[in-house]
């Protein structure tokens, strides 16, 4: 199939255009988020960045909406509402914000266009009205085992801790890095020293230079490498719909110490870490971690496994391909809705 998509998300881009089918990336002089296209990725040659305004209406078979706009963006250029005269479907990459758990979707009324949600808890979350819902799971592109250990700190990936604060639990790495050196990965961290110089109790203040390692925003395959050598992976994230870096850590095969929010119990077996919202219960738990290498060892490698089983990439494009089959059988062809209205559908 013809697939045209935009690169919004640029983690679950990384395994959605891995799939067998064509991907067509909106690409525009400027780029920026309407016209990215590859964003200078090293993606198979499948996905192929395009002119919106210069492509073919009926070259496109299905279109991957992601944010509300689309829905005019395309039905503007191509002349094909989405929906109604084109195949489509939405994918919700996040949890709902403000209202919670009162979160209206704004595809609640369209009962044509299913909505793909990423976790079991964004679909239990977001009122979705009339929309048919569906639960695809993320995969990910298996980095191998890399993990080492050998550095007796903690890893942490989030982009933007000052600006986004209490949503990526930045104000709980202070107390996390009085037990172990904090290295940390993501866009925006270079401003995470000064922030926390003097955030948190007096208690916990503590020689940012000694205890922070800031890593910055650095390539996937090298992150991967890095991050693997610190002895465990710390998720502090208070809201968010499943972060692609916790299970990239798994899948290295790094033990994980993580807040019991959204998805991360499901995501994370007790055998892999611990998942709590008792905070000195997790210190606990890392100070452990780092002090016995060969049990982080150990439960590094049971993550990896649940990794491989729940999130691996062939997975993921499997159950895309059985939706996308779907969609084809479903309107506009065949006059036939998907899947009837406000259903809810699992795909594994």
């Amino acid at each position: 199939m013809r697939i045209l998509v935009w690169h919004v998300h640029g983690g679950w881009m990384e395994a959605f255009i891995r799939g067998r089918h064509e991907y067509l990336l909106p690409v525009t002089p400027d780029g920026g988020a309407w016209g990215l296209g590859r964003g200078g990725r090293d993606w198979p040659d499948a996905a192929k960045e395009v002119d919106l305004a210069a492509l073919d209406p009926g070259s496109v078979d299905v279109v991957v909406l992601q944010r509300p706009e689309e829905i005019d963006a395309v039905a503007s250029a191509l002349g094909r509402r989405p929906g109604i005269d084109l195949p489509a479907v939405y994918v919700e990459h996040n949890a709902p914000k403000g209202d919670v758990p009162l979160s209206v979707h704004p595809l609640a009324e369209q009962r044509d266009i299913p909505v793909v949600h990423v976790t079991h808890f964004n679909r239990l979350i977001w009122d979705t009205g009339m929309a048919p819902t569906v639960v695809i799971e993320h995969g990910i592109p298996d980095p191998g085992y890399v993990y080492t250990g050998e550095l007796e700190e903690m890893g942490v990936v989030v982009n933007e801790p000052v600006r986004r604060g209490r949503v990526t639990g930045t104000d709980l790495l202070l107390g996390f890095a009085n037990v172990a050196p904090l290295r940390v990965f993501g866009m925006g961290t270079e401003a995470l020293p000064e922030a926390l110089r003097t955030a948190g109790p007096e208690a916990e203040r503590l020689s940012i230079a000694e205890q922070l390692r800031i890593a910055g925003d650095v390539p996937a395959p090298r992150l991967h490498q890095e991050l693997a050598k610190c002895r465990l992976y710390l998720h502090p994230l208070r809201w968010t719909s499943l972060g692609l870096s916790l299970l990239e850590a798994m899948h290295a095969g790094m033990p994980v110490v993580a807040l019991a929010t959204t998805e991360a119990t499901r995501a994370v077996p007790p055998e892999a870490g611990l998942v709590s919202n008792d905070v000195a219960e997790l210190r606990r738990f890392a100070r452990h971690l780092v002090e016995r290498p060969d049990v982080a060892s150990g439960m590094g490698r049971i993550a990896r496994e649940a990794a491989l089983e729940r999130y691996g990439l062939g997975k993921f494009l499997d159950a895309w391909d059985e939706l996308l089959a779907d969609l084809r059988l479903a309107r506009p062809q065949s006059g036939r809705a998907f899947a009837g209205h406000g259903t809810e559908r699992i795909y594994r």
